[in-house]
Order: C-alpha cells, then structure tokens, then sequence
C-alpha cells in the first residue's frame, strides 16, 4: 500500500482509533528497537512493562556521575 495513501485513510479514522494505532505502532518500534540491542536483563524486563510506562523511559536524563544532584535539579526546575 502506497504510504500517502495510507495516510490518508488513517486520518480520516476517529481520534480514539488513530490514538490507539500510535499506541501500537510505538510499541511494534520499540519492540524492534529493544530487539537489535544485544539483550540484558535489563532491556528483557522493560519490554514486559506497560507501554504507557514504556514510553516514559528516558524522559529523565540523569547524569550517570552524580545521579542524585541531577535528580535534584530536575525537580527544582520543575517545581520553582
């Protein structure tokens, strides 16, 4: 199916049904991005979160030599 078209025809769906296809179609990339990394533990156990949880990863930056520090600022800068 030509993409253009494609697009087309999803525009034309109702909200609730475009929403739930960016759910899906987030979820299918993330899958198959988790999937070329080589697998850990870590990466196996995000996979089995729920998606909404899985699309907050990697919001928060923190920086790996002083986490707390970082964390700290985050919420100064959120809450001032």
């Amino acid at each position: 199916m030509e993409l253009n078209k494609l697009k087309k025809q999803v525009l034309e769906l109702p909200i609730r049904d475009r929403w739930n296809l960016v759910q899906s179609l987030l979820i299918s990339i993330q899958q198959e991005t988790l999937s070329s990394i080589s697998p850990s533990p870590t990466i196996q156990a995000l996979t089995n979160l729920d998606p909404w949880t899985q699309s907050l990863i990697g919001v928060i930056e923190l920086n790996e030599q002083e986490p707390t520090e970082s964390y700290i600022d985050y919420l100064e800068e959120k809450y001032s």
